[in-house]
């Protein structure tokens, strides 16, 4: 989406450290790692800096829905023209495997070795919806790569999304539900057939917000 937009000189990639603090390896652009869960607030600064620039974040279920829930939520609330796109695998991958805000009912994981109950840990939170509440988002949609057709409609919500910001009509946001194979103990087939019987109901795929 970079290349074909033609902003590869002109955007800024901030992930927050954790699986995100890889970026740099994987895309050439700028890039910023800022700590656990601040990357929605520093690339407020950055972009009120440079507004002519391309900021957007990528940030894991961890990062986002729970240490760097406050950053997200008033960054979407304050309409800042930045680009987030929301990696929901159910699990702290990098660290470990723990139990994220996002980990499924009966879902195992190192810190739920009997699986996520309500009674303890509340609901899996559905960041899409929540974000696309808020008056300052003007673009959220919830997509998944399990095959080849969803892999071009996340590629075309991700460019939507950087489109949307370069018109400066506000927060843009873009989940994409994942699988994490190793911390589910599952083979990548397996995994990918997992997210489809169990995460997808959950988290059901398409637009929550546009405004045109």
């Amino acid at each position: 989406v970079i290349d074909e937009l033609g902003i590869q000189n002109d955007t800024i990639s901030v992930s927050s450290v954790g699986c995100g603090g890889m970026n740099p390896m994987f895309f050439d652009t700028d890039t910023i790692i800022p700590m656990h869960g601040r990357a929605p607030a520093t690339a407020t600064g950055i972009k009120r800096i440079h507004p002519d620039k391309i900021v957007w974040t990528y940030q894991g279920d961890g990062d986002l829905a729970s240490i760097g829930t406050a950053e997200i939520v008033h960054a979407a609330h304050r309409g800042e023209k930045i680009t987030t796109i929301f990696i929901n695998n159910t699990t702290y991958g990098m660290t470990g495997g723990q139990m994220a805000p996002t980990t499924l009912i009966g879902q195992k994981a190192t810190t739920c070795q009997e699986g996520r109950t309500r009674e303890q840990a509340g609901m899996p939170i559905r960041m899409a919806e929540m974000l696309s509440t808020l008056d300052g988002c003007a673009y959220a949609e919830r997509v998944c790569v399990t095959d080849i057709a969803n892999i071009n409609k996340a590629k075309k919500a991700i460019k939507k999304a950087f489109q949307k910001q370069m018109n400066g009509e506000g927060f843009t946001f873009i989940e994409v539900l994942s699988t994490c194979p190793t911390n589910w103990g599952m083979t990548p087939t397996e995994s990918m057939e997992w997210q489809t019987e169990h995460m997808i109901p959950y988290y059901p795929l398409g637009i929550y917000k546009d405004f045109e």
